[in-house]
């Protein structure tokens, strides 16, 4: 059983991890610039479904082998990077993507596939929650149910901070997309942090088995 302190101790080294900025957050940002709050806040439910998708990938022993295997784990970064990669630069060749005056035409769907398979293709994610979540998991307990409680919480932190990034970059599209200078400015900002990221994750180690 996971006691109150151990929880506490969960939540504030989580809360380091969830605040850091990454490409979850700079998606979650982009959408919301680009499609509004609602499309900002869809895609911070997509990061979140990430997490608890490499929840149960770790119950089910799948984040070992990314862990244990450098194949494995080299094919999902590329990707992942790859995927970055191609997000960004279709921010860059979009002239379309922060119309302020134009978002009905795009999907909320979309904004959540995306924003979950950014998560899922992070090979990081899936190590990080394998090596983080065990440290709080005490011995005899019930390791599958109690890794699922710290994913689904993980998870609630993720989308709590996400969608406040999500409603504060809504409030404030307007005013930062009534400029046609602007928007440009960041439309190629997002487009080229994003391909950033995914050069990162391109060139970054395979974490110590």
């Amino acid at each position: 059983m996971l006691t109150a302190t151990t929880l506490v101790a969960f939540v504030s080294a989580a809360l380091v991890v969830v605040l850091a900025p990454g490409p979850d957050t700079m998606y979650t940002v982009t959408r919301s610039l680009g499609d509004g709050r609602a499309a900002g806040v869809v895609a911070a439910l997509g990061t979140a479904t990430g997490v608890l998708c490499h929840t149960a990938a770790a119950v089910a022993g799948l984040s070992a082998l990314l862990r244990a295997s450098a194949h494995a784990y080299t094919l999902v970064k590329y990707v992942g990077a790859a995927y970055l990669c191609y997000l960004g630069v279709r921010l860059l060749r979009s002239d379309e993507t922060f119309d302020a005056a134009d978002t009905a035409s795009r999907s909320l769907a979309a904004s959540y596939r995306r924003a979950v398979t950014i998560n899922v293709t992070n090979p990081k994610v899936a190590v990080f929650v394998l090596a983080f979540f065990p440290q709080f998991v005490p011995a005899g307990g019930d390791a599958p149910v109690q890794m699922a409680t710290l994913g689904l919480l993980y998870a609630g932190l993720s989308l709590c901070y996400l969608a406040g990034v999500a409603c504060f970059a809504g409030r404030i599209r307007h005013v930062l997309l009534d400029s046609g200078r602007a928007r440009r400015a960041i439309q190629y900002a997002s487009g080229s942090v994003l391909i950033g990221f995914g050069l990162r994750l391109l060139l970054d180690e395979r974490p110590a088995a």
